[in-house]
């Protein structure tokens, strides 16, 4: 397995990312429930630059609307109905939203994107990616169906999206990718996190505070950690490790040590060192049950979007092979 291993670092900043153990076997993880998702539709559709559109979303998973930032592959404006081209999603972290990405990082201007539909969605500023439990009643805020039926439909049927997919993320959205690809095997060819919450049981007492970071519940989302167990179990990468068996994975962190390129002397991260000692697990878990994984546990670095740009280009290469792009052909 290989486990690439940098010297670097992460610029301790939670930029509006504040953020983001368990049975061997968990239950089966239930794929997003199939509440109301036919009745999504665009409200709003708006260019904001060049290659980009905003799409504004009713979302009968979500209660309201969202907005989702599409980064459009070259021959799209002038597509036709029957026009597909391969799909990559990139996922925020918490405290953030969909404008984090094209704001923080060089994503527009990649010329390996000029092929690829690239979905950058707004998943809540601690959604967790995740159709919250609700005490058991359910309800919204549901944002793994919002992102995985309501909106993949309406990309599929309008807007270009093919079958091929690969999915990446930070911190909250790291966890996300690695979440929605094991929840759902089949769905992504590929799934990449950077600095991501990859085992979130195991610091659950951590974690709790940030799933209330908006104003809601902490225990609305999973539950008790311990009383509702399995919940947490069929939302942790780490539980539901042996389902990411067929897809490519990619796995980037710094330790939250001192002496990284992007960070001041001396700064340290205490948040980046336990989602380091999470990655390890993680990889370590994924090892045990022979899935295959590419790590750049690059050592000095804390939770900052220099890194994260960084690491996004080294896992392009996997993310794209992965959808089959070829220098200038991404159609199909």
């Amino acid at each position: 397995m290989p486990r690439g291993s940098t010297t670097s670092r992460m610029v301790a900043a939670l930029t509006g990312l504040a953020l983001v153990a368990g049975p061997a076997s968990p239950p089966a993880a239930a794929a997003p429930s199939d509440r109301a998702a036919a009745g999504a539709s665009v409200i709003a559709e708006e260019t904001i630059g060049p290659r980009l559109v905003d799409l504004t979303i009713q979302s009968p998973a979500l209660g309201g609307t969202a907005t989702v930032r599409l980064l459009t592959p070259d021959g799209w404006a002038e597509r036709d109905r029957r026009d597909r081209w391969p799909v990559l999603y990139l996922l925020h972290g918490c405290c953030d939203s969909y404008l984090s990405w094209t704001r923080s990082t060089d994503v527009a201007s990649i010329p390996e994107l000029r092929d690829v539909l690239v979905v950058m969605p707004e998943a809540g500023a601690a959604g967790w990616y995740s159709d919250w439990w609700n005490f058991g009643a359910g309800g919204t805020p549901g944002w793994e169906t919002f992102h995985l039926r309501e909106l993949r439909k309406i990309l599929e049927h309008g807007y270009g999206a093919g079958p091929k997919r690969a999915i990446a993320g930070l911190s909250m959205g790291g966890f996300g990718a690695m979440s929605y690809a094991a929840r759902n095997p089949g769905m992504f060819r590929a799934a990449a996190s950077f600095s991501g919450v990859v085992h979130p049981s195991a610091d659950a007492q951590f974690w709790l505070p940030f799933f209330g970071r908006t104003g809601q519940d902490p225990y609305a989302l999973w539950g008790d950690p311990v009383a509702q167990r399995a919940i947490w179990a069929a939302h942790d990468p780490y539980d539901l490790a042996k389902r990411l068996r067929h897809t490519k994975l990619f796995l980037a962190t710094g330790d939250g040590t001192a002496g990284g390129p992007f960070d001041p002397p001396g700064r340290t991260d205490g948040l980046e060192a336990l989602i380091h000692r999470e990655n390890v697990a993680f990889a370590d878990r994924l090892e045990q049950l022979g899935v295959d994984v590419t790590t750049n546990f690059y050592g000095p670095g804390t939770h900052s979007w220099p890194y994260w740009q960084r690491e996004l280009h080294r896992a392009l290469p996997m993310l794209l092979d992965a959808l089959h792009v070829r220098a200038g052909v991404g159609r199909g």
